[in-house]
């Protein structure tokens, strides 16, 4: 595909609202899906249809040959179902619009394990937006390190509020964070490139660390100094889900299903996406770095 059309869904959210303006540079017009076309302002055509109305998607999907599916329901307590239902009807309405590729951004983790809920939706969100026909492309990541991501948010908001962190046995986890602006690079790589159709890829940055690591250097870089930590054997899920709200502003529903997930090791074992699009990655120190200069040059303090 030379120049295809492309639909970028949750163009406002966290990867979409980057990944519009790449495909802009790229020499693409993107159309930008959004449940309130009237406020974008972003580049490329606002088009209004949510992924939870099938009515609104057959407009939206009119003569686009790639669409990248960047929605999830992570706030809500019931998003599995949700997750679901709305994965099954974007990709049946793909595929009555002749879409010739689906692409959706997923999350590490080895299949032989026992997946948390929010891993194991978006395992099964990958199989039913194909479930139509449409051949989909998956790229599976860790934690994305960006201005405005919900992960990031909370290992921000951590080391600045608190002067010691009591942490959970989760934190020793090994997990392999990516920089947002690799993520975009790669997202913008596969799309209309028949090669990756109906492959899924693994994408991570340079460093396999644990959630303590992150948290270390994320006080380093903010603030030039280490955060003392004290380790608690049982903290559970639900008591951490609590603790993350008190001293961030992540709601406790968002929080639970994303500490669910910590426990599991995410870690690249297959490199083909450095192959297929080679470049360097952004190290996480660096990752960093450019998700506080953001936030800085918007205004806010670190």
């Amino acid at each position: 595909m030379d120049q295809p059309n492309v639909l970028v869904t949750g163009a406002t959210g966290f990867v979409g609202r980057r990944l519009v303006p790449a495909l802009v540079e790229r020499g693409l017009r993107p159309r930008a899906m959004t449940r309130r076309p009237e406020a974008y302002d972003g580049p490329g055509d606002p088009v209004g249809a949510d992924v939870g109305d099938p009515d609104t998607l057959t407009a939206a999907l009119a003569g686009i040959d790639v669409a990248v599916y960047l929605v999830h329901s992570l706030d809500q307590a019931d998003f599995e179902e949700r997750d679901a239902e709305a994965a099954r009807s974007f990709g049946r309405a793909a595929a009555e619009a002749g879409v010739r590729q689906i692409v959706y951004l997923g999350g590490l983790g080895t299949d032989d394990e026992e997946l948390s809920p929010h891993l194991r939706s978006r395992r099964e969100v990958e199989r039913l937006l194909g479930e139509a026909g449409v051949p989909v492309t998956v790229l599976r990541a860790a934690i994305i390190v960006g201005h405005g991501g919900i992960s990031w948010e909370l290992t921000r908001q951590l080391v600045k509020n608190l002067p010691a962190m009591v942490v959970p046995k989760w934190t020793t986890t090994r997990t392999q964070p990516i920089a947002l602006d690799d993520v975009v690079r790669y997202l913008s790589g596969v799309i209309g490139d028949e090669r990756t159709l109906g492959e899924v890829y693994e994408v991570g940055g340079p460093e396999t660390m644990t959630y303590l690591d992150m948290l270390q250097i994320a006080a380093d870089v903010a603030s030039g100094r280490s955060v003392p930590i004290v380790r608690v054997p049982v903290l559970t899920p639900r008591l951490s889900s609590y603790w993350l709200a008190l001293v961030t502003d992540v709601d406790v529903t968002t929080g639970r299903n994303l500490i669910d997930s910590m426990g599991t090791e995410v870690v690249v074992t297959d490199h083909r996406i450095r192959d297929l699009l080679p470049g360097e990655v952004l190290s996480y120190r660096e990752a960093v770095q450019r998700a506080l200069g953001e936030r800085l040059a918007e205004g806010d303090d670190i």
